[in-house]
């Protein structure tokens, strides 16, 4: 279950990467990477869309009604500042994921990476915990 911390008075929530994923397959969230876009290119998670904290403007962001919105990043650093800049603006329905894309990975869990022995992308799990 995803812990609730406070930014500026404002609850947001942290999901692990074990709970994003079992959502994320349930197709009940909209995962934003907010990596830079050489970043997202090297390596992402499949699905996932592309929100650069370079250019992030918390108005642009999808409506929220249908599905929820969980930031991520590399690290989880970057998905919090974004989650910040969203609570600044008065977006209150807000969530990270804690260690982003390198606890994922560790996790086990499917995302996509350039094959440097071919160029093109690959799919693959990494860790031992998987799906």
């Amino acid at each position: 279950m995803a812990t609730t911390e406070q930014i500026n008075g404002v609850p947001f929530e942290v999901f692990i990467p074990q709970e994003v994923n079992r959502i994320f397959q349930q197709n009940r969230i909209i995962l934003i990477d907010v990596r830079t876009p050489q970043e997202y290119a090297f390596e992402y998670i499949p699905g996932a869309m592309l929100f650069p904290m370079a250019s992030f403007d918390p108005e642009k962001l999808p409506s929220q009604n249908e599905k929820p919105i969980i930031f991520h990043c590399g690290s989880g650093r970057r998905s919090r500042i974004v989650a910040q800049q969203c609570a600044d603006a008065g977006i209150l329905q807000i969530a990270h994921m804690e260690g982003g894309l390198g606890a994922w990975k560790a996790a086990g869990y499917l995302y996509a990476a350039i094959d440097p022995a071919t160029g093109g992308y690959i799919q693959r799990p990494s860790g031992t915990e998987g799906q």
